[in-house]
C-alpha cells in the first residue's frame, strides 16, 4: 500500500512529522503483517495454537476487529487468511474448489482468543489463520492523524492516503473542506462522486481493483468467510464518511459484501457512520 501524506506547517516541522510518520507504518507492519514471519499476526499464525505474547497495539488492533466481525452478520472475518492464500489475483489463478472448502472450514472469528492481562492471543483452531489486512489501515490512519496532530510538529492540517483509506486533521490554509473523489468502479480514471470532508475519515471498497475476469465471471478479493469465493453482491463500491477510519473501514467491507439492500441498513443502523455513497454493479448511486 502507498501512503501519501500532505501536511500544512513550516517546511521542517513537515519533514520532521513525515519522517515521523514513516517510522510508524515501518513499525505497525512488522507487527501487523501477516507475511513477515516475526510480527506478531506471522508468529501467531505459525503457532500451532499456542498462546502467543504479543504488542499492546496488536491486542488492541484485533479486539477492535473482532467486534467488527461480530457487528458483520457473517461478512468480515479476520481468520479468513486460509482462503485469501489460494487466490493469487495478480495471476488470474482459481483455486481448486476442493481445497476453498478445506480452508473454509478453518475460517472462524471465535477461534481468536485473547488474554488482555498478560497481553496474549491464541487461535483455538491450530489450522486457523489472521490477517488483518481488511482493517489494519483504518486504525494506522487513526494513529497517524493522532500522531501527526498532537502538537508536537505545529501543524496546522493534515491529510493521509493510505491506499484509497483517507483521514484529515486540522484545517486547509483556505479554510474550505477537503474533496475526496469516490472512483467510478466502470473507469477508476475518473470519479463518481466528489465527497466534501471537513474532518474524519472516508474509506471505499470496491471489487473492482484486485480482480480478475474467468470465463465471463468477475473474481474480486472480497471473499465470503463461509465459502472462500468471492461474495456475490449488487454493489461495485461502498464508500463510507466516519470520524473514525477504523470505522470506516472496518464497515466499508460489511455494507460492499452485504449489497445495497442490506448494506444501506446497516448504514441506517449505525450511528458512527456519517453518509455512504454507494455504487451498483449496474451503475446505480446510491447516496445515504
Amino acid at each position: 500500500t502507498a501512503v501519501v501524506l500532505d501536511l500544512w506547517g513550516g517546511r521542517q516541522e513537515c519533514q520532521q512529522a513525515a519522517h515521523a510518520a514513516e517510522g510508524a507504518c515501518s513499525a505497525y507492519e512488522r507487527l501487523f503483517s501477516r507475511t513477515l514471519p516475526d510480527s506478531d499476526v506471522g508468529r501467531l499464525n505459525a503457532a500451532g495454537g499456542a498462546w502467543v505474547a504479543v504488542d499492546v497495539r496488536t491486542l488492541d488492533l484485533v479486539k477492535a476487529a473482532l467486534e467488527y466481525c461480530e457487528r458483520s452478520e457473517g461478512a468480515f472475518d479476520i481468520t479468513v487468511a486460509p482462503a485469501v492464500a489460494l487466490w493469487d489475483f495478480k495471476r488470474g489463478v482459481v483455486p481448486d474448489p476442493d481445497a476453498l472448502v478445506r480452508a473454509a472450514a478453518h475460517v472462524g472469528w471465535r477461534a481468536v482468543e485473547l488474554d488482555e492481562a498478560s497481553c496474549r492471543l491464541r487461535l483455538a483452531d491450530p489450522q486457523a489463520m489472521v490477517d488483518l489486512g481488511g482493517i489494519a489501515k483504518g486504525w494506522i490512519a487513526d494513529r497517524l492523524r493522532e500522531q501527526l496532530m498532537d502538537g508536537r510538529f505545529g501543524l496546522s492540517g493534515m491529510i493521509a492516503n493510505l491506499g484509497g483509506n483517507v483521514v484529515v486533521g486540522g484545517t486547509k490554509p483556505d479554510g474550505e473542506p477537503w474533496r475526496v473523489g469516490v472512483k467510478d468502479p466502470r473507469d477508476p480514471s475518473r470519479n463518481a462522486a466528489v465527497v466534501p470532508l471537513a474532518c474524519g475519515s472516508v474509506v471505499t471498497s470496491g471489487t473492482y481493483e484486485r480482480c480478475f475476469r474467468r470465463d465471463g465471471v468477475l473474481c474480486h478479493h472480497v471473499l465470503d468467510p463461509q465459502t472462500g469465493w468471492p461474495v456475490d453482491t449488487d454493489l461495485a463500491s461502498a464508500t463510507l464518511v466516519c470520524e473514525s477510519s477504523l470505522d470506516a473501514e472496518g464497515y466499508s467491507t460489511t455494507v460492499l459484501a452485504l449489497g445495497k439492500e442490506r448494506g444501506s441498513a446497516l448504514v441506517r443502523h449505525r450511528p458512527e457512520i456519517r453518509h455512504a455513497c454507494l455504487v451498483g454493479t449496474d451503475g446505480e448511486l446510491v447516496l445515504l
